[in-house]
């Protein structure tokens, strides 16, 4: 059913391209290739059903009910994304369009239905954002919620919906560092296609270009900048010849604060304009001298403002971009791979872009999704190999029949648990990390390129997270815990392993943290982490956590390339591979060796 919704949206493009541009205000160039994208999506997700047959030792179950509610900046690829993986992985869906592209959201559950969807599988149900909306995402019916949208709007879903599992994509303040030795014709046309497509009002957009040494006193940087800023033809989104369009509504506080003021130290290069109040049209704007730390670095605007930042040296340039709690997407201009290898070992951002625009994220291609306060729930990225099965419940139904040699430290951590666990439970045990170590070499350690360009290298790969954060209630089962910390190790990342007092079980030589669960609340509130990998049950956990931080209370499993996940974070690195279509040898991907 699913390719013959992609088959649906690809016979309605000029309709489609032409309600967005009413509702949403999108240009021609930019609807365009979302109708490409949300049957991209169709066809992909199709394709990753299969997959939810075939893991080793655990059986997959669908969550239910899964809430869809999209925003209104891409009003087709991005509702049809979250209602096309839900279904692909069995649930039934309730698309609650933003109410300001009701009709585009509609588009994608007539195509579902024109398909062969059930309407009792598909509910398309229109209602305001308020009362009625926070009524629909917290009715005890619901069994899950794909959001996309800001992170205020993520952290009033965990408060109205504690226990329902919450898949969020949310807010970006995202930077491109641009370096003396890049080619500042390229930098500069990727960082104004970057930051005012759409009007600047994609959660993806830069609205901060990081200036390294020379470039931060260039003025042929700034003049090109500037040129090629006021060179964009805005108009509304009904000219074809458009290349900015309007802002969907008058703009919130603030994105006013950012088009009309400025901070000690700021200048206008390009200063924004009002056109016609009517249309919300307004020319895009370029502030120079904008300081580390200041609100406009730190504050998401979501409008066609750029902010330029100067810093000394690239070490600099990692920390600025770091220093927001945001970790969608960035990018940086070099052509010295030795810059580009640092920047990428640093770089806290989902998807990372080397020579080339932050925006326009293909499905399959480049997954999209993001890290820190970008992200909350598993965190797999959307149009990603792992999206789709994270919609639903695995289950273990047997222990894993393949597997590899352990590490020597797994195998000395399991062995020094062996006493504390019954003789089932150690064959368990082992075999459970005998696929994890499967898993890591053939999944995990590796760095993946499906689409496999000569002119671009769009790398797939995993981080461990930051810092894994275990919490062990005094109900946990031993052989669960011991699971937990045998994959830690094979991450073999920090582990912040916080325990009941009245707990009792195998910890091997791990270093524990006996707290109450009050206590180890206090700290989350303060540290708030990404995630918490709770084993037993804490009630005090479900209510008290960070609003930003995500309970992960399923079950330990056997199954490596399911379990592996808890611990992990995805990064999609795509780069530029050529300069005015000549490859350029020196960005050559690993895989060519």
């Amino acid at each position: 059913m699913l390719l013959g919704v992609a088959d649906r949206l690809a016979q309605r493009r000029p309709e489609l391209i032409a309600i967005m541009a009413h509702e949403a205000v999108k240009t021609i160039a930019e609807g365009n290739p979302e109708v490409s994208e949300a049957i991209d999506f169709a066809r992909y997700y199709a394709e990753r059903i299969a997959e939810l047959d075939e893991r080793d030792g655990a059986e997959f179950e669908p969550l239910g009910v899964v809430a869809v509610v999209p925003p209104w900046n891409f009003p087709l690829a991005i509702p049809a994304g979250g209602v096309l993986a839900a279904l692909a992985a069995s649930n039934s869906v309730v698309l609650k369009p933003a109410p300001e592209t009701p009709r585009t959201a509609f588009a994608i559950a007539q195509a579902c239905w024109d398909a062969g969807v059930p309407r009792t599988t598909l509910r398309y149900v229109r209602c305001a954002d308020s009362t009625v909306g926070e009524h629909l995402v917290a009715h005890d019916g619901i069994d899950g919620i794909i959001l996309t949208g800001s992170l205020e709007t993520a952290e009033l879903f965990r408060s109205i919906a504690p226990a329902t599992p919450l898949f969020a994509e949310t807010s970006g303040k995202n930077a491109m560092v641009v370096m003396p030795d890049a080619d500042l014709d390229l930098a500069v046309a990727d960082i104004v296609h970057s930051a005012f497509g759409h009007a600047g009002q994609k959660c993806s957009a830069a609205s901060l270009a990081i200036c390294v040494g020379s470039v931060a006193t260039s003025e042929r940087f700034r003049r090109q900048l500037v040129d090629a800023t006021r060179s964009l033809i805005v108009a509304t989104s009904d000219r074809p010849e458009a290349v900015m369009g309007p802002l969907i509504d008058a703009p919130i506080p603030k994105l006013r604060r950012a088009l009309t003021q400025l901070e000690a130290g700021q200048r206008w290069l390009l200063q924004p304009r009002l056109i016609d109040p009517a249309t919300n049209l307004w020319t895009p704007g370029i502030i120079d001298g904008v300081q580390p730390g200041s609100w406009f670095h730190r504050t998401e605007c979501f409008g066609p403002v750029l902010g330029l930042i100067a810093v000394r040296d690239l070490d600099e340039a990692i920390g600025v971009q770091n220093a927001v709690p945001y970790g969608l997407t960035g990018g940086i201009h070099t052509l010295d791979p030795a810059h580009v290898q640092r920047w990428l070992e640093r770089v806290e951002v989902g998807n990372a872009y080397v020579n080339r625009a932050v925006t326009g994220a293909v499905v399959g291609r480049q997954p999209f999704g993001g890290w820190k306060r970008s992200v909350i729930g598993p965190g797999a990225k959307a149009g990603g190999p792992n999206y789709v099965a994270q919609l639903g419940r695995w289950r273990p139904m047997r222990d894993p029949e393949q597997g590899e040699e352990l590490s020597p430290r797994v195998a000395a951590l399991i062995r020094s648990l062996a006493s504390e666990l019954e003789p089932v439970e150690r064959v368990s045990l082992e075999r459970a990390a005998r696929s994890d170590a499967r898993a890591w070499r053939t999944e995990f350690a590796a760095v993946h390129d499906p689409s496999g360009l000569f002119c671009e290298s769009n790398e797939f790969r995993y981080h461990p997270l930051p810092t894994i954060v275990v919490r062990i209630a005094a109900g946990a089962r031993p052989v669960d815990v011991a699971r937990v910390l045998a994959a830690a190790m094979l991450v073999d990342a920090p582990l912040h392993l916080s325990t009941a007092p009245d707990y009792v079980g195998p910890l091997g030589r791990v270093a524990r943290r006996d707290e109450n669960a009050e206590d180890f609340v206090e700290w989350a509130q303060r540290a708030v982490p990404n995630r918490v990998r709770m084993l037993g049950d804490e009630p005090a956990l479900r209510t008290g956590l960070p609003p930003a931080t995500f309970l992960d209370d399923r079950p330990p499993l056997g199954d490596g390339r399911i379990e592996l996940l808890c611990y992990l974070r995805e990064q999609t690195v795509s780069r530029t591979r050529h300069r005015f279509g000549n490859l350029v040898s020196s960005a050559r991907s690993p895989n060519d060796d």
